[in-house]
């Protein structure tokens, strides 16, 4: 079964910017829609981001749109999460999901999602 390693979480300002990459073993990321969910204290797991298996269509949340952009590097067996503009209220923990029965693109709930990373921290402060 695939592994996900997610990275690239920190402490950055409040406008800046981070790169989260989640890397996989055990299994090709091409054959999987990828999603990005992040859970902040208190707070329930929320979707951010998802790539398609089939094609690399992407779908994000209305919060992060047009800040954050997901992609897939294969050659890596990677899926990144380029995160800009960074707000305040992005803190959480970023966790990665991967299935290979997701179709489609649009995949918003967290169950889902079969296999996930055990997440990196992202702080903005202001």
């Amino acid at each position: 079964q695939v592994q996900l390693v997610e990275s690239g979480g920190g402490l950055v300002q409040a406008g800046g910017s981070l790169r989260l990459s989640c890397a996989a073993s055990g299994g090709t990321l091409s054959s999987y829609t990828i999603g990005w969910f992040r859970q902040a204290p208190g707070k329930e797991r929320e979707f951010v981001a998802a790539i398609s298996r089939s094609d690399s269509n992407t779908y994000y949340a209305t919060s992060v749109k047009g800040r954050f952009t997901i992609s897939r590097v294969n050659a890596k067996n990677t899926v990144y999460l380029e995160m800009n503009s960074l707000k305040p209220e992005d803190t959480a923990v970023y966790s990665c999901a991967a299935d290979p029965t997701v179709l489609n693109v649009m995949a918003t709930v967290p169950r889902r999602y079969r296999y996930w990373g055990q997440g990196t921290q992202v702080t903005v402060s202001s």
